[in-house]
């Protein structure tokens, strides 16, 4: 579902500080070519803007990318009518007195936004939308806005595009490996973008004993290098490791963000990590294991327990990514049954699409943006 009725065209500053290049530079920018691809004009001011190189390598109409640097250099530019903050950056005082005095000059209120990270936490719902008025500073007086992606409708939704539907209908797999230079020719595929999960190892000695032909699709980074580690270390010394050659590998180059879409189209279970693969993964609507990004006070585990509750995950899926991210205690897996098996797939299956079309009964979260923005006096 997307909100259809007319918008006001604004100009957006949205700032981003890279922690993690594939994390907060990719849901940045996938907001604003999703704002831009609504007729809003957008800056995105990031301090290292390297991914986009390989991320977005064309650009964007509509969408600007400027360095956040440090001391703060405006570039000559006036602030915009709306200022995004994402994942809880601060934008510089410079840039904040100046929207101010727009402001003031203009009668308006402001349309300042701290966009969150996702979360299937309650406290998502409880706190999306909420004021939090600027106490100190140069934006004394004025008032932020919490906006916090999620997967219910009672918070601020996930990134789509509108015509993301439409592209996944016309997508042709076996075109799109051809290109990749993958030699498919009907084995299963399963892509892997991952940090270093627990369960690595005893997924690909599945997969090794496994009767079905698998390719695996490996991203590069820190996937390739923990594949890499756990084969020399861990299985290149056993005699009985993938004897038949059952498993095969294919190491992929950088991809676009629109590539990444196709590699999830294309495979029949996906293994993500991060926020933003969640989400394309969710869209793909493809089986998925999702590795949260570890903490060592394992914060994530109850933030992995949020999520497999909403997805209504079957005892099976659960417990694959109770394996996958290292949540103790489970119980003694079973790699072939519990994960690798093909009698699983269909109920895996079966959940993702379920979860897609729940997900495509609410308003995607640039729909909810804008609404806001159009309501607010």
């Amino acid at each position: 579902m997307n909100q259809t009725a007319p918008q006001p065209k604004l100009h957006w500053d949205i700032f981003c500080r890279v922690i993690d290049n594939f994390g907060d530079i990719g849901v940045c920018w996938r907001l604003a070519l999703n704002l831009a691809q609504r007729g809003q004009t957008v800056r995105l001011w990031v301090d290292d803007a390297s991914a986009l190189s390989w991320m977005a390598p064309v650009g964007a109409p509509g969408v600007q990318v400027l360095a956040w640097t440090t001391p703060f250099e405006s570039h000559g530019v006036a602030p915009g009518d709306v200022l995004v903050e994402a994942f809880g950056c601060d934008i510089d005082p410079e840039f904040i007195t100046r929207y101010t005095s727009n402001l003031q000059a203009r009668d308006q209120a402001a349309l300042w936004f701290n966009l969150e990270y996702l979360s299937a936490e309650d406290y998502a719902k409880r706190c999306h939308g909420l004021p939090s008025p600027v106490m100190s500073g140069p934006g004394r007086g004025l008032t932020k806005h919490f906006f916090y992606p999620g997967f219910t409708s009672d918070t601020g939704g996930l990134l789509r595009e509108p015509d993301l539907l439409s592209r996944q209908t016309s997508f042709d797999r076996a075109t799109w490996l051809g290109a990749q230079g993958v030699a498919w020719t009907g084995q299963r595929l399963v892509s892997l973008f991952c940090y270093e999960p627990a369960g690595l190892s005893a997924l690909l000695q599945a997969l090794a004993a496994d009767q079905v032909p698998t390719i695996l699709l490996v991203t590069p980074g820190r996937a390739a290098a923990a594949l890499h580690r756990v084969l020399d270390e861990e299985l290149g010394f056993q005699a009985m490791f993938n004897r038949d050659k059952t498993l095969s590998f294919f190491y992929l180059p950088t991809l676009s963000q629109t590539d990444f879409d196709h590699l999830l189209w294309a495979c029949d279970l996906n293994l993500v990590r991060g926020e933003d693969s969640l989400v394309r993964a969710l869209w793909a609507g493809k089986p998925l294991i999702w590795q949260l990004y570890p903490q060592a006070d394992d914060a994530h585990h109850p933030k992995l327990g949020a999520f497999l509750d909403w997805l209504q995950a079957p005892p099976s899926l659960r417990h694959a990514h109770h394996v996958w991210n290292g949540v103790h205690p489970t119980p003694p897996w079973q790699p072939t049954a519990q994960l690798i098996s093909q009698q699983q797939w269909p109920e895996w299956q079966a959940t993702c699409l379920a979860a897609r079309q729940r997900l495509l009964q609410q308003h995607d979260l640039v729909s909810q943006l804008l609404a806001f923005v159009a309501n607010t006096p």
